[in-house]
């Protein structure tokens, strides 16, 4: 199933070793719970606040629902990121889970 463009089948199948994991949901969403070590920047924040982003680490990006992480995934591509979107808080906490 797709949605927003990605796979909800390999969710648990992404590659989180090493990277930056950037929840861009808005303060009180990530307030509500996240996954463990990421860091917050909501979308609409993020082309101000690109310097927080660790340069030299890949970045993978969630949400609610896997369209802001999109968005987020798009700009951080064009300031030279390396970056996978990875859909939904969900999708990120269970492929967190699958690894350990």
């Amino acid at each position: 199933m797709k949605l927003f463009g990605f796979n909800l089948s390999s969710a648990p199948q992404l590659d989180l070793e090493g990277a930056v994991l950037l929840d861009v949901r808005t303060p009180a969403e990530f307030a509500g719970g996240s996954v463990a070590g990421a860091i917050n920047i909501p979308v609409q924040e993020l082309q101000a606040r690109l310097k927080e982003v660790p340069r030299g680490k890949r970045v993978v990006t969630f949400c609610r629902s896997g369209g802001r992480s999109e968005s987020a995934a798009g700009i951080l591509r064009q300031a030279g990121f390396t970056v996978e979107n990875g859909g939904t808080v969900g999708a990120v906490d269970a492929a967190l889970r699958a690894a350990k």
